[in-house]
C-alpha cells in the first residue's frame, strides 16, 4: 500500500486543466492529459460549485485530510487480503460531508476496488440528520422502508451506484468484513463525572441549587452508585469521567472485527487516562456554562482512549491514540506539501500553502486537536496473536499507516 499512497502523493501536484476561456497550464504532454485521481476530485468540485481560484486549487490538494483517511481505509483493505466484499460502516454521520469526501477518494481508486462489492452502513438515530444524509450522498429524498420490522429504517443508491443502509445502532448492521469510521461520535456520547473523596469515590449529579431560584448545580452522591464498576481499582486521578455507552459500543466493535476481520478508525477529540475534568459547553462556537440555559449548547467531554482500550478486552488490538499532526505526518503531509511547494512560483500560493499546513498540523490550532485510534485484529500485526487481554492490546504500531512513520522507498 505505500506504493499506492506514493503514487497518490507524487500526482498530486499535476495540474489542472482550465476550461474558462481556453487557456491550460500550458503543458501539452501526454502526462498532462493523464486524468489523476486528485484532479477528477476537482473537477467534481468545480462541476459542484463553480471555478476555483489557484490558491484554492493549491489549497485543496494539500490540506484536505479526509483523502488521507480514505487511503487509510484501503491500505488496511490491501494489507488485509483485498477480500471480494467490505461494508464501509460510519458512526454517526453527521450531515454526511465525510463519507462523501472518503467515496469520492474510493472513486479515484477504482482500479483498485474495481472488483470489490463495496457497501456502505450508516448508523442514524436522527431522521432529519438521515434525510440530510442522504441527499449529501444520493441528492435524493430517500422513503422510510414500509416494513415496521425491518432493522434498515431508509435504503438507497449513492451517485456513484454504491448501495447505502441507514439503522438506528450498531447491532442492527449485518454482521460481516468491515471498516468503521467514528468521527467525532464518541465525545458527544454521556459521561458519568466521579469525584475521589475521603469515603471513596462518589458520583457528581445534577441539582437543583436550594439558595438560588431556577439555578441548577453539581452535587456529590451520598453513596456508591452502578458506574463507579468503571472504574479502574488502581485510578490514580482525583476525577474521572467514563462512558458506558462508548463501552458498549467498543465490545461490539471489538467482537466483531475479531470474528470477521476489518477495522476501525476513531477520530476525536480525547485523551490517554491523562484528563480529568473534560465536560464542557458550546454555543455559537464559544464555551458555554454546561448547567446555563441546558438545550441551548452542545455539550462535550473528551474521549478517553484508554477507556476505549480496557473496553475492547483484548479481543483486539489497538494502536493509538496518536495525535492529528503525527498521523497525517505519517502518512506523507510533508511529502505532499514539498511536491507542491516545487511546483509553485507565486509566493502569495507557497504563503497559502504553508498557512494551509500549520492550520492542520500546529499544535496551537488543529495539530493537537484531534486524535487518531484504530482497532484491528491481532493476526494484522507482525507477531500479533489471537489471543490478548486488556493490558496487552496496546500493540506496536509500526506496521499501521498513519501510527507508524511510513518509509519511502
Amino acid at each position: 500500500m505505500n506504493a499506492l499512497v506514493r503514487r497518490c502523493v507524487a500526482r498530486a501536484g499535476i495540474p489542472c486543466l482550465w476550461r474558462g476561456k481556453g487557456f491550460s497550464s500550458g503543458n501539452d504532454s501526454k502526462e498532462s492529459n493523464r486524468v489523476t485521481p486528485m484532479q477528477r476530485h476537482l473537477m467534481y468540485k468545480i462541476k459542484s460549485t463553480g471555478p476555483i481560484t489557484v490558491a484554492e486549487y493549491m489549497k485543496e490538494v494539500l490540506t484536505n485530510p479526509v483523502k488521507l483517511i480514505g487511503i487509510w481505509f484501503v491500505s488496511e483493505w490491501m494489507t488485509s487480503g483485498k477480500n471480494t466484499a467490505f461494508q464501509l460502516v460510519e458512526l454517526g454521520p453527521g450531515r454526511g460531508t465525510l463519507m462523501g469526501d472518503i467515496l469520492r477518494v474510493f472513486s479515484q481508486l477504482e482500479s483498485v476496488l474495481k472488483n470489490c462489492d463495496f457497501s456502505i452502513h450508516l448508523v442514524e438515530v436522527s431522521q432529519k440528520l438521515s434525510e440530510i444524509q442522504a441527499l449529501t450522498l444520493t441528492e435524493e429524498k430517500v422513503p422510510l422502508e414500509t416494513d415496521a420490522e425491518s432493522l434498515v429504517y431508509m435504503k438507497a443508491v449513492t451517485k456513484s451506484g454504491i448501495p447505502i443502509s441507514w439503522y438506528r445502532d450498531l447491532k442492527d448492521v449485518p454482521k460481516g468484513y468491515s471498516f468503521y469510521l467514528a468521527h467525532e461520535f464518541f465525545d458527544v456520547l454521556p459521561v458519568h463525572k466521579f469525584q475521589k473523596t475521603a469515603k471513596g469515590w462518589r458520583e457528581v449529579f445534577v441539582d437543583i441549587d436550594p439558595q438560588v431560584p431556577d439555578k441548577l448545580r453539581f452535587v456529590l452522591a451520598p453513596g456508591a452508585t452502578p458506574a463507579e464498576a468503571f472504574i479502574q481499582h488502581d485510578e490514580k486521578r482525583d476525577h474521572v469521567e467514563v462512558c458506558p455507552e462508548a463501552g458498549v459500543i467498543i465490545q461490539e466493535l471489538s467482537q466483531r472485527i475479531a470474528l470477521n476481520g476489518g477495522a476501525a478508525l476513531i477520530v476525536d477529540y480525547g485523551h490517554d487516562g491523562t484528563k480529568t475534568d473534560t465536560f464542557r459547553g458550546f454555543c455559537g462556537h464559544q464555551l458555554h456554562d454546561v448547567l446555563i440555559a441546558p438545550g441551548t449548547a452542545d455539550l462535550t467531554a473528551d474521549v478517553d482512549f484508554s477507556f476505549l482500550r480496557r473496553m475492547a478486552q483484548g479481543k483486539v488490538a489497538s494502536v493509538g491514540p496518536v495525535q492529528q499532526r503525527t498521523f497525517l505526518k505519517n502518512m506523507g503531509i510533508d511529502v505532499r506539501l514539498k511536491v507542491l511547494l516545487d511546483k509553485v512560483d507565486d509566493p502569495s500560493v507557497k504563503q497559502q500553502l504553508l498557512q494551509g499546513y500549520d492550520m492542520l498540523m500546529s499544535p496551537q490550532k488543529m495539530g493537537e486537536r484531534f486524535n487518531f485510534f484504530a482497532l484491528l485484529p491481532h493476526q494484522r500485526l507482525h507477531g500479533g496473536s489471537q489471543e490478548g487481554n486488556a493490558c496487552q492490546s496496546k500493540t506496536p504500531a509500526s506496521s499501521v499507516p498513519g501510527f507508524g512513520e511510513l518509509v519511502w522507498q
